[in-house]
């Protein structure tokens, strides 16, 4: 008879928590979370095949520790004068924030977040040893920064996480908000700008406000824009001190060589990879304007995806839409759903699904 969970010496400090998991299910249509459901272009994936097959010549040597290449590529990619020593990455954006945690966060630290938020947020902070506060938002799920640095000044965070646009909810999150808030904290501020490149183009990124702020991140994914979530490749920018920081606790050679050049190979495409931005916020919109006609809530959203309200039933109308083969988000926000924009047939496929639902009541 195997061992249960309950049987093993956990710390007390994970006993009765659950791991992160979205459902996954073999479904035509998966718009549950926020993939870009896109294929990498032809020409891009085969580059990106020619660079690992190089790679593999010396896959018996360790790789380049500090990924010196492709901290280069992320730095041309970003502009704004960023130099190589200013970028870090890791195997997601979730490794790149645990990162951060483990150098500020820890035992007898906390780490602060406006929820709902980002589900990962309190679990990788937890997970660090640190205890994690919940601030909280509008009714709408927007900030201002009186409210925002007020909170902050409060709790007194050691990090803090500012999501912009903000996951679950699409919410954007303005400049103001990030400089009024690094004023009230004595922590480090990260601003997790996994979806900003499906923000309005004249939007301004939170990297604008990086001089003279030494304790200021901006973190970023491969996952969405690029299409790159199996890859699993994160990145952030910051003053060269805080990159020397997280080096005192990453893993050696944390990135593998197939990584670093399959992530560089991507890069140098950069523009085709983006390309279908412009498709997926076109479907994005399409999600809101039809959802709306239907009758529920849409919330604005500069993300890839459509937090939605009115929603009498979620489990039912979850429930629903899996069995007309499409898989969407319960969030665990009450009366709401989110869903993915896809492909215009996917987006197709889910919305007239969500009509055979019928209307929101």
């Amino acid at each position: 008879m195997s061992a249960r969970l309950e049987d093993l010496p956990l710390r007390a400090d994970l006993v009765g928590q659950t791991p992160y998991g979205a459902p996954q299910a073999p479904l035509p249509v998966a718009l549950n979370v926020n993939e870009n459901t896109h294929p990498v272009p032809q020409e891009v994936a085969d580059d990106i095949l020619d660079s690992i097959a190089l790679a593999l010549r010396d896959v018996n040597r360790y790789p380049d520790r500090e990924f010196t290449t492709l901290r280069e590529g992320f730095a041309d990619y970003l502009g704004h004068g960023l130099t190589r020593d200013q970028i870090w990455a890791a195997n997601g954006s979730n490794e790149v924030l645990q990162h951060l945690l483990q150098a500020f966060a820890g035992p007898g630290r906390s780490a602060f977040g406006f929820s709902p938020t980002y589900s990962m947020y309190p679990l990788l902070t937890r997970g660090t040893g640190a205890t994690w506060v919940a601030g909280t938002r509008a009714a709408d799920f927007s900030l201002t920064p009186e409210d925002a640095a007020s909170q902050v000044d409060e709790a007194a965070p050691d990090v803090v996480f500012l999501c912009s646009p903000n996951n679950p909810t699409g919410t954007p999150l303005g400049l103001d908000v990030v400089e009024a808030v690094y004023e009230a904290s004595r922590g480090i501020v990260i601003v997790d700008e996994a979806y900003h490149e499906f923000a309005p183009h004249d939007e301004r990124s939170a990297l604008t406000l990086l001089p003279g702020r030494e304790r200021l991140v901006v973190s970023r994914t491969m996952s969405k824009a690029f299409a790159f979530a199996g890859a699993r490749v994160g990145y952030l920018a910051a003053d060269p001190a805080l990159i020397d920081a997280l080096r005192l606790v990453r893993l050696p050679y944390h990135l593998s060589a197939l990584t670093q050049a399959a992530a560089t190979a991507a890069l140098r495409h950069a523009p085709v990879m983006l390309r279908m931005v412009d498709e997926i916020v076109a479907q994005r919109d399409r999600i809101s304007a039809t959802v709306e006609a239907l009758g529920y809530t849409p919330h604005e959203s500069w993300s890839n995806f459509v937090l939605f309200g009115g929603v009498a039933d979620p489990a039912r109308t979850w429930r629903a839409l899996y069995d007309a083969g499409v898989l969407i988000r319960d969030v665990g926000i009450p009366h709401h759903l989110r869903v993915t924009a896809g492909t215009e047939d996917e987006t197709t496929a889910f919305l007239d699904a969500l009509a055979s639902v019928g209307s929101a009541t």
